[in-house]
């Protein structure tokens, strides 16, 4: 999906953008993408034929909610972390060495 946020883009172009990812594989997860209405896939009848992807409004407003919780998710992790090093600068542990003489 993040690949096709910016606008229509061809099969070529969105595997280059989608790394370690087979042919095979990405052709079926725009298909299944595609079945779920959340891609949309247009056929131009040219020669050499020409193929473009993009994502309808369902599937701008399904990455939107991802967008937030992938933030939402970042936010945790960095106030987890931070209380986790609060918790290291308080006062040692009862029972442990005084490091300070």
């Amino acid at each position: 999906m993040w690949a096709l946020t910016g606008g229509p883009r061809r099969f070529g172009e969105t595997r280059r953008l989608v790394t370690g990812i087979s042919e095979k594989v990405l052709t079926q997860q725009l298909r299944e993408l595609q079945a779920d209405g959340i891609v949309h896939r247009e056929d131009y009848d040219e020669v050499p034929p020409r193929v473009e992807y993009s994502l309808t409004e369902h599937g701008h407003r399904l990455y939107d909610l991802l967008e937030r919780l992938s933030v939402w998710g970042r936010d945790h992790l960095t106030a987890r972390a931070e209380a986790e090093m609060d918790k290291g600068l308080g006062a040692p542990p009862p029972g442990s060495p005084d490091t300070g003489s």
